[in-house]
């Protein structure tokens, strides 16, 4: 099941936020000066619904009446579309809104208003998001992964790497993930055989993809693995799509002279490089850009605005939106 066919609870849990004691932030009735602080926990909400009069004040009554706070909201009502998208943050008690008692609430409100999405999360106590990283001969992308992985700056487990890029046993990349304990599968893939069914037996127990190298996108993933796999994929590509689609986009956008390079993550479908878009990334070049310089930037560019995409969709600010876009809050 795509992003886009995706239904209320149907989501992996994630983690990302920290647990921590609020002193200035207190439930209705409770003292500043209270000496029993409790250790308050984020959450986070996600809700699509047809629109109504009336939703954000129904939202805010579920939290409040069990005592949570919301630390902040967002909210997109797209004009003639009749569809209201939330996105809700918010701190509360576990020990006075158990889970399973919020899961009810959110479920209760979810009925009243025939909601299509409505999701919430306690990212401090949820599973993170498991990911397998399909990469290429390039190791940009992948090495920034595993940095942000081991650093803690992606809320994800990375449950293996897989490439079609033969690795020797002494490269930079292969004892880092060695000392990471991530498994590494070398796959030798041609156009008649991709061999979809070893990568699918892989990465069979993983929340979502990454390809963290575009031309994957071309190599690896067809039709009938976007519909074996059944979850998003997420990938990464030089420019701001529609432009320079294909093979050695870096040298398409260098020939053409241009003066502003991108970077865009987008969610893979059966055509390709037309998924729908969650981030996009700018930076200028000029004249004085050899093409060293010119990759290097670009390079750049798609490590930041892939890890970004990858963050946003962690933390559920990532909504379908229509049949071919996106709501990133």
């Amino acid at each position: 099941m795509s992003l886009m066919q995706r239904v209320s609870g149907s989501l992996p849990q994630v983690v990302g936020f920290a647990k921590r004691s609020i002193k200035s932030l207190r439930f209705p009735g409770e003292s500043l000066d209270s000496s029993n602080s409790s250790v308050l926990t984020h959450g986070i909400h996600v809700f699509q619904c047809p629109d109504a009069v009336g939703i954000v004040a129904k939202l805010s009554d579920c939290i409040a009446s069990r005592g949570g706070n919301i630390l902040g909201a967002d909210v997109f009502v797209p004009e003639n579309k009749h569809v209201f998208y939330s996105r809700s943050q918010f701190i509360f008690d576990p020990v006075k809104w158990p889970r399973e008692q919020m899961d009810e609430d959110f479920k209760n409100l979810s009925k009243m208003f025939n909601a299509m999405r409505s999701i919430v999360r306690v990212p401090d106590r949820d599973p993170k998001y498991k990911i397998a990283v399909l990469a290429s001969k390039q190791d940009h992308c992948l090495v920034d992964l595993l940095h942000g992985w081991q650093d803690g700056r992606l809320p994800v487990d990375i449950t293996c790497v897989i490439s079609n890029h033969d690795r020797g046993s002494n490269t930079h990349v292969i004892r880092f993930l060695e000392r990471l304990g991530i498994p590494y599968h070398y796959l030798h893939t041609t156009k008649e055989n991709k061999r979809e069914g070893e990568i699918l037996e892989l990465v069979q127990n993983t929340d979502f993809l990454v390809l963290a190298s575009m031309k994957l996108s071309l190599q690896l993933i067809s039709g009938n693995f976007l519909k074996s796999y059944g979850k998003d994929i997420i990938n990464i590509h030089h420019g701001l799509l529609p432009s320079f689609k294909g093979g050695h986009p870096s040298k398409q956008a260098f020939d053409a002279g241009v003066k502003l390079i991108g970077a865009t993550s987008h969610f893979v479908t059966e055509e390709l490089d037309e998924g729908p878009i969650i981030e996009q990334m700018v930076e200028r070049v000029s004249h004085r850009d050899n093409l060293r310089s010119f990759v290097q930037k670009s390079e750049n560019l798609e490590k930041q605005c892939l890890a970004k995409a990858i963050k946003s969709y962690c933390e559920l600010r990532v909504l379908p939106y229509q049949e071919n876009k996106t709501v990133v809050f």
